[in-house]
């Protein structure tokens, strides 16, 4: 059988084994429309609901603060672009968001400001990829409508101090959405603790299916729908539900919630053999904060090593690992998360996510790590001196120099 070891967990995970098992009568016998009255809708309906109790009970939220989306990105334009449509006062257009949101969250607000006359302010993160609460709330304006930080980065796995940020903002007026896609399943996530107004989740990252998300309203007044045509999900979200996507994500959500805190452990386990690659590989550096991120997240950066290649090399082997967010990876350029960081685009460009699962066993990682090595190497022998150069110890090149 050929080596395989997946570690781009961040990008997507696995469907999870009890999952699959799950939603399998929901593709063969279960199969009415959730919103008609007879018995097989009504059977849908119950799944419907059970799968949103499931989900509020991973995020410690009420069921009835559910609403089902086909993905986490769809839920955080509800929660942006359905805010700014549904403002009482037209004067508040401002939008406030860090320099490493996810592009749903950063293109979203773009498009508002392109076409619809928002007004954006962009708050910089540290060399550590964090975002400081006191430059968050001085961005904050009367006109201020919305201000949005994601919980967890998608490529360094960087938390963000969001519950902080929270508190900051009580009682302003101001809607604060969180964008919790990579966190959810892999850290304990109570919403109300974070003063947040909406978190938007998504299936395929915790061992559900692509096409199914959520986003946890703790007040579904001030926003409206931005998919019409049809009463599902209270009106805030037209189109009959994706059933099989639906109970895959609440069997996902239920499994992760009673896994949660060992699943945590073999992640730290596992990602600790991949943040030991720094001493074994001559200028690499661990991109983002060394203890305030994620359990399974490790980004490194290995220069004069194109990241891209150190990808296809281990790729051939049967080992997976990103260079970023998966919705950008396809554009030759630089990561913005990253240069927001402080990089140069050449660190950027050397730069390479690994994100490991609960399935992901020591030895694999361990095999994977010597294949990094060795991938690293190689690379680096087929780059021509040109592009190297002469660096020292001290390199400039991985961080922009000081202003």
């Amino acid at each position: 059988m050929a080596l395989r070891i997946y570690l781009d967990h961040n990008a997507t995970s696995p469907v999870h084994p009890e999952v699959a098992e799950a939603l399998l009568p929901f593709l063969r016998d279960v199969y009415g429309n959730p919103s008609a009255p007879y018995a097989v809708g009504q059977e849908a309906r119950r799944a419907l609901n059970a799968a949103r109790v499931q989900v509020g009970a991973l995020l410690g939220a009420n069921a009835d603060q559910v609403v089902i989306t086909g993905s986490g990105t769809e839920a955080t334009n509800l929660a942006i672009a359905g805010a700014f449509f549904a403002r009482p006062e037209p004067a508040r257009r401002h939008l406030v968001l860090t320099a490493v949101e996810h592009p749903c969250v950063s293109e979203t607000c773009a498009w508002l400001r392109r076409v619809h006359g928002a007004e954006v302010t962009v708050v910089g993160v540290s060399a550590a990829g964090c975002v400081d609460p006191d430059e968050v709330e001085a961005a904050v304006r009367p006109e201020t409508l919305l201000v949005a930080v994601m919980h967890a980065n998608n490529e360094t796995g960087v938390l963000q101090p969001v519950a902080e940020i929270g508190r900051r903002l009580a009682g302003r007026g101001i809607r604060f959405h969180v964008d919790g896609v990579q966190v959810a399943g892999r850290i304990p996530v109570a919403v109300a603790d974070l003063g947040c107004d909406s978190y938007a989740i998504s299936a395929h990252k915790f061992g559900g299916l692509k096409g199914a998300g959520a986003l946890v309203l703790r007040d579904r007044q001030g926003l409206d729908a931005v998919i019409h045509g049809g009463h599902q999900e209270r009106g805030l979200r037209a189109g009959t539900e994706n059933m099989p996507g639906v109970v895959a994500m609440g069997k996902a959500a239920w499994v992760a919630a009673r896994d949660l805190e060992r699943n945590r452990a073999q992640c730290l386990q596992t990602r600790a053999v991949f943040d030991a690659l720094t001493e074994r590989i001559p200028r690499s550096w661990r991109n983002g904060h060394a203890e305030q991120r994620l359990p399974n997240t490790v980004n490194l950066c290995c220069l004069h090593a194109d990241a891209m290649s150190i990808v296809l090399a281990l790729s051939s082997l049967g080992i997976y690992v990103g260079t970023g967010s998966a919705c950008a990876s396809h554009r030759q350029e630089p990561s913005r998360v990253l240069t927001a960081m402080g990089l140069t685009p050449e660190a950027a460009f050397c730069s390479i996510r690994i994100s490991v699962g609960p399935e992901t066993t020591l030895d694999e990682a361990r095999l994977a790590a010597d294949r990094i090595v060795e991938c690293v190497e190689r690379v680096r022998l087929v780059t021509s001196p040109e592009d190297i150069g002469f660096c020292d110890e001290n390199c400039p090149c991985f961080l922009e120099p000081a202003k």
